[in-house]
């Protein structure tokens, strides 16, 4: 068989086809895997032939129960592969630590939402041990390169699976992100790095890091991609004492010029080309319909400083106590010193540290409230593997710049391919905003990945065309879509009470051809009411996505005798939508001929 470099979530879909027989499924791994070299360092295991058809024989079974139906199955026969301190269910466990390796029982809460979507691991990747690091070098199972110049690094911890994914292997992989470890690998490698809210993936079947601050991490070739595995690999885990339920009331979008902060003052660390393509990132932003304004980045610093150069690094040494306690070979040397840094704070240090941490963290918040994101270069450098062998912490501090903060102030982030370096390398640039403010995120990473149209990872792909069709995609998970028809439309005197619910507009639709329309009599400010019937017409309205947690608060503003019903639009969709009680049309005026509100409020008279 020849090479596979099949690509994204799609291409594996239409290289499938609409039946993707599972000996279809079995061949095409299979000779996926076989051509995975084992001397690759982004490897530390790779699957045996056993663990291989165990899976398939799985995955054949579940379709079955499911009369094979996939649509429960989004990811059915696609390949991934899982950051080496993930457990993958009778695959060892390494964390990058020979004397540290175990044999998972059970697949980490991830591993098996995936795997029951459909997905088939195909390899555990090398880490910076113990996810202590962002260069992907501090690894006893060797250095990762760059993927695209093997001089550099590739940025770490998640380095195995950022490589994998950048070189076409896999289509996604997991990595974990703590201080920017799924973040810097993705801008090192042009790829997107997607780093959840604290707490919606959970971290049981993980080896920690910093427990109060772990994430699973999504690494991919596109937005669509991880947006769409984090939605599978997401959710509530009563198992995890650190897993949160999604409150629902982050917006589902960025609107279409959103206000995008930028730290006052930006630091390269005398890198000209990093500075030179971030600022042609600032540009390609502009021209997305972003408006930047510069921000006091003094509290973003402060607070990053305090994960390696405070009590907060005791929590590594908790979670590897037992390594540090066996001979100093035990673990790579650069690794050992930081962890073993844990052991000189006190317990009355790490209060002190938290209360810092809490203090700068609500004035990043209450910073960053008056924003749609904040928006920094992903790392501001990148060095060779020689540099790195001559200062190895110096040089992993400045990578950790514009990430060591992010979950210490419990913020979302979503690293974004930004073009390339005039040497050749990638540059990227990420996104930050509070919690659950992940999918508001996604939908502008979107926008910015077609608009640069870049090659996909190192790959040399183009990015794929957006979804054919016309129609908006559902709403997302925890979004009310909601039809409006007069007062609340765009530039209409009550569209606050949506855009002050952190409502977004979808789009422009109409209604079914059944619906008549009235201008109410003594309404302040003039509303319409919307009655279905026999002899109707189609009626102009607008789409908007209300998180749920402020639906009810929207619909307790609507007087009578208007409420809220479900319409039927015209293409057959039903959805939420403004309805008028029959006893309050009396006085009103029949509009139904101007076709919409707005026409009816231009008429001129």
């Amino acid at each position: 068989m020849h090479t596979i470099t099949i690509g994204t979530l799609q291409a594996w879909r239409d290289f499938y086809g609409e039946r993707a027989a599972p000996r279809l499924i079995r061949e095409t791994v299979s000779a996926l895997v076989a051509q995975f070299d084992a001397r690759d360092t982004a490897w530390i295991y790779l699957p045996t032939a056993d663990r291989l058809a165990g899976q398939f024989d799985e995955l054949e079974a579940r379709l079955a129960a499911l009369d094979g139906d996939r649509s429960s199955l989004p990811l059915y026969g696609i390949p991934f592969a899982v950051k080496d301190n993930i457990d993958v269910a009778g695959w060892p466990t390494s964390a990058a630590c020979p004397g540290f390796i175990y044999q998972a029982g059970q697949d980490a809460h991830v591993v098996a939402r995936l795997r029951a979507a459909g997905a088939i691991v195909v390899g555990k990747t090398n880490l910076d041990q113990f996810a202590t690091g962002l260069v992907g070098t501090r690894s006893p199972y060797g250095v990762v390169p760059n993927s695209f110049n093997p001089a550099y690094v590739s940025g770490g911890s998640s380095s195995g699976s950022a490589s994998v994914v950048a070189r076409g292997l896999v289509p996604f992989a997991l990595g974990t992100d703590t201080a920017g470890s799924g973040r810097v690998p993705a801008g090192f490698n042009n790829i997107v790095g997607l780093k959840p809210t604290k707490g919606w993936l959970s971290n049981r079947g993980v080896v920690p890091a910093c427990r109060l601050n772990d994430c699973v991490s999504i690494l991919a070739l596109t937005v669509a991609d991880a947006r769409e595995v984090a939605a599978a690999a997401g959710g509530y885990d009563a198992g995890d004492a650190y897993s949160r339920h999604n409150p629902f009331t982050a917006p589902a979008a960025l609107p279409a010029a959103p206000r995008f902060a930028l730290p006052d003052r930006l630091e390269f660390f005398g890198d000209r080309d990093s500075e030179r393509a971030f600022a042609q990132a600032v540009e390609s932003l502009t021209a997305c319909g972003a408006v930047l304004e510069t921000i006091d980045f003094a509290p973003f610093s402060q607070l990053a400083e305090q994960l390696y150069a405070s009590a907060w690094v005791a929590e590594r040494t908790v979670a590897v106590g037992e390594m540090l306690a066996q001979g100093a070979g035990a673990m790579d040397p650069v690794v050992r010193e930081i962890v073993g840094n844990g052991n000189n704070f006190s317990a009355a240090d790490a209060w002190r540290a938290e209360y810092l941490r809490a203090e700068l963290a609500r004035t990043i918040n209450q910073t960053l409230a008056g924003y749609d994101a904040l928006v920094v270069p992903t790392s501001p450098t990148i060095r060779t593997l020689e540099e790195m062998k001559h200062q190895p912490v110096r040089y992993n501090s400045q990578f950790g710049f514009y990430t060591n903060f992010t979950n210490l102030a419990d913020l979302c982030a979503l690293a974004l391919p930004a073009g390339m370096r005039a040497d050749g390398l990638p540059a990227g640039i990420t996104l930050v905003a509070p919690a659950w403010h992940d999918d508001a995120l996604a939908s502008f990473g979107l926008r910015f990945q077609q608009t640069l149209q870049l090659p996909l990872g190192a790959t040399g792909l183009p990015l794929p065309a957006p979804s054919a069709g016309t129609d908006a995609p559902p709403a997302p998970a925890g979004q009310v879509r909601v039809a409006v028809v007069g007062a609340h439309l765009s530039g209409m005197p009550l569209n606050f009470q949506l855009t002050g619910r952190q409502g977004v507009l979808v789009e422009q639709a109409a209604t079914a051809a059944c619906y008549r329309l009235y201008a109410l009599a003594d309404s302040r400010p003039p509303k319409p009411g919307l009655v279905k019937s026999e002899s109707g017409a189609s009626i102009a309205v607008e789409l908007w996505d209300i998180p749920l947690a402020r639906f009810g608060e929207f619909v307790a503003e609507i007087p009578a005798p208007l409420g809220i019903g479900t319409l039927t639009l015209a293409d057959g969709r039903s959805v939420k939508g403004f309805i008028c009680e029959p006893l309050g049309l009396k006085g009103a005026r029949d509009i139904t001929g101007f076709g919409g509100w707005k026409a009816y409020q231009a008429r001129g008279e």
